[in-house]
Formats: C-alpha cells, sequence, structure tokens
C-alpha cells in the first residue's frame, strides 16, 4: 500500500495477486490513474492447472469506491471472465484519458467498440479512431495506456494476424495469455 501525490490528489495502491504475476491498481477519489503488471512471476512458474483468480495482497484501509470497482472487475476478468461485460467499470482519473488528442480517442474507442474475445489490428483500430493513416501513433497509444486490461490493448494485433508487441516487448507472453484466456472463456 503507497500513497502518492499527482496532479493534487492522494494516491492509494492495491496489490493483487493474479495470473499474471502482481498487479498494482492506483487511484484516488476521482478514479483509477494506473495499472501496472509487475511481471513478477516468471510463465514457468504459473501453474496451468490451477484456476485463474485474482486475490487481494495489500490494500489500504480505506479505498475509493473507484478502486474498489477496479478490483472488483479484475476478480472478476480472471475468475469469471465472461460476467466483465456486465460490470461497471471504474472511473478513471489519468490526463491520457481525458482530452481530445488521438491517443485518447483510440483509447476510448478501444474500450468502447472492441468486446471481450475479440480483436483488432493497429490500422482498423486507427481508422475506427478518424485516422486511417495513423496506425504507428495507434502503437504509441497502446505503449501509452495507464490501464491495461480495463482498455484493453492486449487485444490490439497486426494486420498479418501475429499478437504483436505487449508492454513494449516485455509482456508478449502475456499477452498471448490473455488472449487465449479470452478465446476459452468465451464458451
Amino acid at each position: 500500500m503507497k500513497k502518492q501525490k499527482e496532479s493534487g490528489c492522494t494516491q492509494k495502491t492495491i496489490s493483487l495477486r493474479s495470473p499474471l504475476g502482481t498487479i498494482q491498481v492506483s487511484g484516488c477519489e476521482n478514479g483509477v490513474h494506473t495499472i501496472q503488471i509487475l511481471m513478477d512471476v516468471a510463465p514457468a512458474e504459473r501453474s496451468s492447472d490451477a484456476p485463474p483468480s485474482c486475490v487481494v495482497n495489500d490494500c489500504p484501509a480505506e479505498t475509493s469506491p473507484a478502486l474498489q470497482r477496479c478490483v472488483e472487475w479484475l476478480q472478476a476478468y480472471f475468475s469469471e471472465p465472461r460476467t466483465t461485460g456486465s460490470l461497471p467499470l471504474p472511473g478513471f482519473h489519468h490526463p491520457a484519458l481525458r482530452g481530445d488528442s488521438f491517443a485518447s480517442r483510440v483509447l476510448q474507442v478501444l474500450l468502447r467498440d472492441v468486446k471481450f474475445g475479440e480483436t483488432v489490428s493497429y490500422k482498423r483500430l486507427a481508422e475506427m479512431a478518424g485516422n486511417p493513416r495513423a496506425a504507428r501513433a495507434v502503437g504509441g497509444a497502446m505503449r501509452r495506456n495507464p490501464v491495461p486490461l480495463l482498455i484493453p490493448c492486449h487485444r490490439v494485433i497486426s494486420s498479418s494476424g501475429q499478437s504483436g508487441p505487449y508492454m513494449s516487448g516485455r509482456g508478449n507472453h502475456l499477452k498471448q495469455w490473455l488472449l487465449t484466456h479470452e478465446r476459452h472463456s468465451e464458451g
């Protein structure tokens, strides 16, 4: 549990243990600021037999409704993924998700239009966001996504159908795991 000051906010951090490793969710009373996947568990150390789950490791005594909603959403994503479509998303409070920039628009379109179990190419997402020639800019927006999993940048793939990089290439195995998790949960 950490408290941080950013843009006038007092942030609190909740730590979760998930199939991807430790996930840290930070936010304030106004919404979620960031989700960080720490990648502290090697893929070989993950048990493929154990049912996916997401449990709280460390949590401040008091959390905002937005942080609590985010934790509930993440727990559902890993244990009962098909239910996430009916759960409310937490509010977001990060500058990259506000305003009228192309990156912000890309993230909003991805969140709104690319559903659980679906994928979209960088090029198609650029078209959907209003600039068909901006596939590289879409990649930049994915790299700067402050709330992965909630805004599902793992669902963005190359036009060739290859999964493409995740977390600047360090998390490609996580992207594959997430895509497989969603495909197997569609049932």
